[in-house]
């Protein structure tokens, strides 16, 4: 019962954090990084304000995430979730949360939204002994979530290295839905 009351808590959370994306109008001024909407360089032309808006391909308004969210962990393309797909070693896993999965997935990932990450890692190859983690056997996990912005897939990151899951069989697509939607590549619908 605990763990169904923090399950759906947790959908609640992510629901209104991640769900608001439509809710954004195209132009929006959105922030690069933490507390910073605008970043200035110095050109030869002068100073330039970089800025960043909501655009009708847009996934969220989060800010960008760093391509190492965590040390050791791997940035990867859509080269190598591909390749992945076919290694049974890999795991493919859609971290989003299913509101956002059910629109538009990677063929033949698997859902493990970020809010549960840390109660599935035996889903992972991990084995737990009393309360800790043993992750030595572990799959490679090859993870995405919305797009660059998206800060679902790094909070996941930073649970499961917590607990013990190792670093570097993680395996990070930053680029998520919104490249692999940018790109043409083909996506499966209503997968739970």
């Amino acid at each position: 019962m605990k763990h169904l009351f923090a399950m759906a808590a947790g959908l609640c959370v992510s629901t209104f954090a991640f769900g608001q994306a439509a809710s954004i109008p195209v132009g929006t001024a959105l922030t690069i990084f933490e507390n910073q909407k605008v970043v200035v360089v110095q050109t030869a032309k002068g100073p330039i304000e970089i800025t960043r808006t909501m655009t009708a391909c847009g996934k969220n308004g989060g800010v960008i995430q760093p391509l190492v969210p965590v040390p050791g962990i791997h940035p990867i393309g859509e080269t190598e979730i591909i390749q992945a797909l076919g290694n049974p070693k890999a795991m493919v896993v859609d971290m989003r949360d299913t509101n956002d999965r059910v629109k538009g997935t990677i063929p033949g990932s698997i859902s493990m939204p970020y809010t549960e990450v840390v109660d599935r890692l035996g889903e992972l190859g991990c084995t737990k002994t009393g309360s800790a983690w043993s992750c030595a056997e572990a799959k490679l996990v090859y993870a995405f979530c919305n797009g660059p912005t998206c800060p679902q897939s790094p909070i996941a990151f930073r649970a499961m290295t917590r607990e013990g899951f190792p670093a570097d069989k993680i395996y990070y697509y930053r680029g998520g839905m919104l490249d692999w939607d940018a790109l043409g590549l083909t996506s499966v619908k209503n997968e739970f």
